[in-house]
């Protein structure tokens, strides 16, 4: 399978599951600003949105998925052993496809505008409250458990974890005691080799574009 990925986004979650679940995908740079790829395909063909994450399955042709939630889901449904998601069809299922939707809507989303300087300082300031309250209820239920849904690492974990832009947006947690440690736990992970393959492959294509 093929990944199109954009350095520090939330494809980074997908390479982090693709990590646990030990898959080897071949990646794909798309660098944003202008609009070309690491292996120099038309990343317009691909996905016309220009957005990451683009999970090109083995199958080929136009079998592609896209959004983060979805690539999350489909990998750990098609790996059920590792258990990583709740199996589909069920209450708990339910439950944590509104943590995800929760985390893509209240978290991810919110961040975008800051981070490009679209909003009005009311606006700034509004959107940044909305961004605590969400972190706080994150906050709160890793008061209970030591991971955002529960006991166990999950594919929520990698989703949140790619989605802390805080810094980048403006936005201050550090109160936020129970978020802070996961973190620092969620670092300790293998996840850093989702984060050394993305920055190697986005520094290479930089180079070879500015060469």
């Amino acid at each position: 399978m093929k990944l199109y990925i954009a350095n520090q986004t939330c494809s980074q979650a997908v390479q982090i599951i693709a990590n646990e679940l030990g898959l080897d995908l071949d990646l794909v740079h798309f660098y944003v600003f202008d609009r070309t790829t690491s292996d120099g395909s038309d990343f317009a063909a691909v996905n016309p949105l220009l957005y990451v994450p683009v999970l090109a399955l083995e199958s080929g042709g136009d079998d592609r998925l896209t959004e983060t939630i979805t690539i999350l889901s489909y990998l750990a449904d098609t790996h059920p052993e590792a258990g990583l998601i709740p199996a589909a069809g069920t209450l708990d299922r339910a439950k944590f496809d509104q943590l995800l939707t929760f985390t893509a809507t209240e978290i991810a989303q919110k961040h975008i505008p800051l981070m490009r300087r679209l909003m009005t300082d009311e606006g700034s300031a509004w959107t940044r409250n909305k961004l605590i309250k969400a972190y706080t209820v994150l906050n709160d239920r890793l008061a209970q458990a030591p991971f955002i849904a529960g006991n166990r690492f999950t594919v929520s974990d990698a989703y949140v974890w790619t989605t802390m832009w805080h810094e980048r947006s403006g936005t201050d947690i550090s109160h936020l005691d129970n978020l802070a440690t996961w973190k620092q736990r969620m670092d300790g992970r293998p996840v850093v080799k989702a984060l050394r393959e993305e920055a190697a492959m986005a520094a290479e294509h930089k180079t070879i574009k500015t060469a």
